[in-house]
């Protein structure tokens, strides 16, 4: 194996990609980053039945819109191709064979009904289902006759029968495995389609990967890793097993319970930024890293400020909670930072629905919806929030009712009374006046004058430019709306009263 940094993400094209897979991706990448490695990108596709049409192409660009750049892979290309599992099977045969002539693996030709069979007899037995071995010791004649005669047959590993097997992993040390608990896996199906863990160590050798980071999931086959690669001389990489990510009750994500897919995430207007920031605190903490200075006490982390204070070994082995609350907060940092320039361009597309409201072209324009978005920047949590929050700015006509408009205990009629008179002021204000400041200093000076309660006027106000409860303040939607807009609802709010 080299001794240059390799590290690799190899997913499998069986949908959209797992909000847990692009944990597993940023740490693939930080490692590399921090080790002045390169990072590979390898599809493994061998299980032909899961596959999704179309979803390399998907990963691919999410991915790419997370902001995580390969070395090598399907696109970028490298010297160490193909990087498509279906494109390598002569490779696998190759090896298939060799680790056959080794005496580490053997031919099964055992029928599906006899391992249903045995399996089933195994459970009624309470016993763990585990193969037989019944293949294992047949002579070079009986295997020449059975594939003469045309039967299918598996290649199964050679697991040692008796004492102990022992690996290592970088976050939890030394690991013993009994050898008489490992079952004789299958390295290549039936069909000549190698299993994952035959085609992943094989292609891991080849591709000269030096670390290997995968979900702790995959401890219980370790073993058998670990003695594949013995079996054919090779070096095994470094293999770091990630904790499992959970939910907030303790069980595993689910799509029954959220979104797990990051596409779901993006398409619901969450930041590439605030993602990865998410997911490189589900494992890691710069607090347990000594390249992190002493006075970073908060978790807002940049990719160019995690790629400088992470270091795998400061890696935790407890599950990560999977906490919703805190990505909308890392979201709505991202948010708040960004240009409104950007905003509006990210946030246009969730506001499609909204611009189908209105005729007035004024409320279509650039500058406009710019206004409108920038007024709910400080509010957002993530894009998609911005077709509710902003409808009112949009509508033609409001929908609500009139109860909305009274403030506390006042009566209708004083409410009323209330809206004519801040009509009454409004109109009195110049269209080149028309600023927040300006319409806020004349709305107060006059409520300080009369010694007028200001939530008398400024509710019933902020309620008819509004149609909303909860809403920014009327003197900031008043500016946006415009004089013209503003002066029309308070009149429709008076119709109502």
């Amino acid at each position: 194996m080299s001794t240059n940094v390799r590290v690799r993400f190899a997913p499998s094209p069986t949908g959209f990609l797992h909000i847990g897979s692009l944990r597993a991706v940023l740490f693939d990448y930080l490692i590399a980053k921090t080790l002045n490695g390169q990072l590979i990108l390898r599809i493994e596709d061998t299980d032909r039945k899961r596959q999704v049409a179309g979803a390399v192409e998907g990963l691919i660009n999410i991915l790419a819109w997370a902001g995580l750049k390969f070395d090598e892979g399907p696109q970028a290309g490298g010297p160490f191709g193909p990087y498509i599992q279906s494109e390598r099977m002569e490779i696998y045969k190759e090896q298939a064979e060799i680790i056959l002539k080794k005496g580490a693996a053997y031919r099964c030709f055992c029928a599906a009904e006899r391992l249903t069979e045995m399996r089933e007899q195994q459970q009624a037995e309470k016993k763990p289902p585990f193969y037989d071995r019944l293949c294992r010791e047949l002579s070079q004649a009986e295997i020449k006759k059975k594939i003469k005669d045309g039967q299918p047959f598996v290649i199964r590993q050679k697991m040692p029968l008796t004492g102990e097997v022992m690996v290592h992993d970088e976050l939890r040390g030394s690991i013993k495995f009994m050898a008489a608990s490992l079952e004789d896996q299958i390295l290549i199906k039936s069909d000549g389609m190698p299993t994952y863990q035959f085609a992943s160590v094989v292609d891991d050798h080849l591709m000269q990967i030096s670390h290997v980071l995968r979900g702790e999931e995959w401890l219980s086959s370790f073993p058998k890793n670990f003695l594949l690669y013995q079996s054919f001389g090779w070096q095994p990489p470094k293999f770091i097993h990630l904790p499992l990510t959970l939910n907030k009750d303790g069980g595993k994500l689910s799509k029954r319970q959220g979104d797990v897919a990051v596409e779901d995430y993006k398409n619901k207007g969450y930041l590439p930024e605030a993602l990865l920031n998410f997911c490189v605190l589900q494992g890691w903490h710069p607090s347990a890293s000594v390249k992190a200075p002493k006075e970073k006490t908060d978790e807002i982390l940049s990719l160019a400020e995690m790629i400088e204070y992470f270091d795998y070994k400061d890696m935790g082995i407890s599950p990560a909670i999977f906490d919703a609350e805190k990505l909308d907060y890392f979201n709505g940092y991202y948010i708040r930072q960004m240009s409104l320039e950007k905003l509006a361009e990210l946030g246009r597309p969730f506001m499609r629905e909204n611009l189908k409201l209105t005729r007035d072209r004024r409320k279509q324009s650039d500058d406009y919806i710019k206004k409108a978005i920038g007024l709910e920047q400080e509010r957002l949590k993530k894009l998609s929030d911005l077709g509710e929050l902003t409808e009112f700015f949009f509508n033609d006509e409001l929908n609500y009712e009139p109860e909305l408009l009274i403030w506390k205990n006042l009566e209708a009629k004083q409410v009323k009374e209330n809206l004519r008179i801040i009509y009454g002021l409004l109109e009195k204000i110049a269209d080149r006046d028309w600023l927040k400041e300006n319409i806020e200093k004349d709305m107060i000076d006059y409520l300080k004058t009369n010694e007028l309660k200001a939530g008398d006027y400024l509710w019933p106000m902020r309620a008819a430019l509004t149609g909303r409860a909860a809403s920014p303040g009327p003197f900031e939607v008043a500016q946006v709306l415009g004089k013209e807009e503003s002066l029309k609802r308070i009149k429709m709010a008076v119709k109502k009263l």
